[in-house]
């Protein structure tokens, strides 16, 4: 499913997206904020740690939903992606520092410096990413 300029145009910020998993037994299904990454392919990249649940749920049903929508006091709009999911092999640690940086700016935290040496490990991270096959947007 190809992207419109509205919507690369809202990905392509560095807003918070929510994703949504296929949930576990008797639960509701719940979005979560993540940092992402729009691909030049037209995929939402991101990452999680390797031992969350979600990877987990992801590797057992790999379908999402994810949304953007534009922060307040611009004008109302949103982009909403159904997508298949992959979990691909490599390359999470170093989405991970590029989104740490894009969304935290120059790390100089020593919290944020902290949390980035995990992000350097690859072992630690999964990398997640949403292959759209429906989008919406809007307003309506």
């Amino acid at each position: 499913m190809a992207l419109t300029a509205y919507d690369r145009d809202l990905l392509g910020r560095p807003l918070h997206g929510l994703l949504t998993i296929p949930p576990g037994p008797n639960r509701l299904p719940a979005p979560r904020p993540v940092w992402f990454e729009l691909t030049p392919e037209g995929e939402v990249q991101l990452f999680s740690m390797a031992d969350a649940l979600k990877v987990r749920r992801l590797e057992a049903d790999p379908q999402a939903t994810f949304v953007v929508v534009k922060p307040d006091g611009e004008p109302e709009g949103w982009v909403s992606i159904e997508a298949d999911v992959t979990l691909p092999d490599g390359g999470a640690s170093e989405l991970a520092l590029r989104l740490a940086e894009r969304y935290w700016g120059d790390l100089a935290s020593p919290e944020q410096r902290e949390r980035v040496e995990d992000y350097r490990v690859e072992e630690n991270l999964r990398r997640i990413v949403l292959h759209p096959r429906r989008v919406t947007r809007g307003p309506a």
